[in-house]
């Protein structure tokens, strides 16, 4: 805990005695909402409720603010070589499992000009057609879509990633990494959710009835491996396969939070229009988790796809999507979302979005775990 401490706030305290630097570029930004929620209480509390925040059950209602600010670091003293480092600290619904400030991304890169980009640390794989904005931020909506969100919170290798791109139509990448062995856990503790927070390094976020901890110190010294491939039309157009497998070694870790799930998956990304005024933008995937007991394993299977419409005319940006899930045999559900945000400025964004969900859980208490929220966001970034 205090060596992660110590990591979060050496990236803030580093910010100004090295801003003088024309090599050093801060981004960051601070954010406040306003949460409408019907829905019963939040998996980030312990429950079966889709979203960040819940209410007391399925049928109540409540207002919840939150908030929460992340700064992000380039350091660039030749071009050959980056260092980037970001973190987050955030003010989350009472009864939410876990940190309220942490390091969410350190990694460095050498590069060539165009062949070439290796990258050792940790750091997000390049999937996400939604989460395009500097620190995995999304310019379309507030709450992610279900597999992003899922991303966000137990999806992040530690190692080493190759990305190979011979011309400007055509690139290949590979990741090794290691310290992500329990992720699928919280999948399949609750199903899909829906939202925006992002889970820091050695972090204990909930899984129902236990706890996880998606990354931090490897628990079977097995190297996970994922693969891609990407064709793209520079501006215009992509379309991109990626596989990975986190190849876990089942029941070795002991009990939550440091269970390894054997989880692997394949996802297809495309966008189109990403630099227009209008964006088409969907990925779909498909996968298993595996976890084991002392008498046999059980196996989990989910796949999701989403599809999200945008249009942007000068400060103003609107955006739809669907869609739908499944996880197991029988539970499965759909999803729908409408944002409107506004650019006031280079450092102010305003934004409106409805958010509905359904979808059963049938080992909960209340299988009703679906429900709606309506947020109103205002974020100044710098």
């Amino acid at each position: 805990m205090r060596m992660k401490r110590l990591a979060t706030l050496l990236i803030f305290a580093i910010a100004t005695p090295l801003s003088a630097q024309s090599s050093l570029q801060f981004h960051g930004f601070v954010t406040a909402r306003e949460i409408f929620v019907k829905a019963q209480p939040s998996w980030a509390t312990g429950g079966f409720g889709r979203f960040d925040v819940g209410a007391d059950n399925s049928n109540d209602k409540a207002w919840v603010f939150v908030a929460n600010a992340q700064l992000g670091m380039d350091w660039t003293p030749s071009t050959w070589f980056l260092l980037h480092a970001d973190g987050v600290a955030r003010k989350e619904q009472t009864g939410t499992v876990g940190d309220q400030f942490g390091l969410i991304q350190a990694f460095i890169d050498f590069r060539t000009e165009q062949l070439l980009r290796l990258r050792l640390g940790q750091f997000w794989l390049p999937t996400s057609r939604e989460n395009i904005d500097p620190l995995w931020t999304s310019p379309y909506t507030i709450t992610y879509s279900a597999w992003n969100s899922w991303m966000g919170q137990e999806v992040r290798p530690i190692g080493a990633d190759l990305q190979i791109t011979p011309s400007f139509y055509f690139s290949l990448g590979g990741t090794a990494f290691i310290g992500n062995d329990t992720m699928g856990t919280a999948l399949a503790a609750r199903g899909w959710t829906f939202g925006n927070r992002l889970t820091a390094f050695n972090e204990v976020i909930a899984a129902v009835p236990a706890k996880t901890r998606p990354f931090g110190t490897d628990l079977d010294h097995n190297i996970g491996d994922s693969e891609r491939i990407r064709v793209q039309l520079p501006e215009r157009a992509m379309i991109q396969y990626t596989r990975l497998d986190n190849r876990a070694t089942i029941g070795t870790g002991g009990a939550p939070p440091n269970d390894p799930w054997h989880t692997k998956f394949d996802l297809v990304s495309a966008s189109a229009g990403e630099n227009s005024p209008t964006t088409l933008a969907g990925e779909w995937a498909k996968g298993e988790t595996t976890v084991g007991f002392p008498k046999g394993t059980f196996t989990l299977k989910f796949d999701t796809v989403y599809l999200l419409l945008s249009q942007k005319n000068k400060t103003d940006r609107w955006t739809a999507r669907a869609e739908q899930f499944k996880y197991g045999d029988k539970a499965k559900g759909h999803a729908y979302t409408v944002a409107w945000m506004r650019e006031s400025s280079k450092t102010l964004r305003t934004g409106v979005e409805y958010s509905y969900a359904t979808g059963d859980q049938p080992q909960a208490l209340d299988p009703r775990t679906g429900g709606s929220t309506i947020i109103v966001e205002l974020r100044y970034r710098f």
